[in-house]
């Protein structure tokens, strides 16, 4: 919503925008840490918005390898998961050598799919990072088509 105000020193826009606000679950079920490097820093010297979604990546495939999976695509088969949407909120700065520490939850179970919540934290400081969440679909890649959890997954998700 854009707003103008008309003051006796000339115009003031005032935009109002509506922020994402990611509601994290209680319980995380998996913890890693990641030390950020230096290709994870953008022009401001800090970790970039989109090194962010890296990390959670980074955090995600390792959590599937913890439950015995090789990897995103290929839980069963060849029934993998695709990404459908995410969402990143984000709380503080990080820095070059920073140790953040990034936990996992899951949540919102459809025959389809899940979401995946990320809370990322810097271990020396203890400030929240970034909060994320990503809508994961499983595909089955040699059909290419959308395929349900399988159950080998769902068993060690819930």
């Amino acid at each position: 919503m854009l707003e103008w105000e008309d003051l006796s020193s000339g115009f003031i826009c005032l935009l109002i925008m509506a922020r994402i606000l990611i509601e994290l679950p209680e319980k995380f079920l998996f913890t890693t840490e990641v030390v950020v490097r230096v290709a994870d820093l953008n022009y401001g010297g800090h970790v970039g918005n989109d090194t962010i979604l890296t990390l959670m990546q980074e955090a995600r495939v390792q959590y599937y390898r913890s439950l015995g999976f090789q990897n995103e695509i290929s839980f069963e088969g060849s029934v993998g998961q695709i990404i459908a949407d995410s969402a990143i909120q984000y709380k503080a700065q990080s820095f070059l050598a920073d140790t953040l520490i990034i936990e996992i939850a899951v949540a919102e179970f459809t025959r389809y799919g899940f979401d995946m919540f990320y809370k990322i934290t810097n271990k020396a400081s203890g400030k929240e990072v970034a909060r994320g969440k990503t809508g994961i679909v499983c595909f089955d890649y040699a059909k290419g088509k959308v395929a349900s959890v399988p159950m080998s997954l769902l068993e060690k998700l819930k």
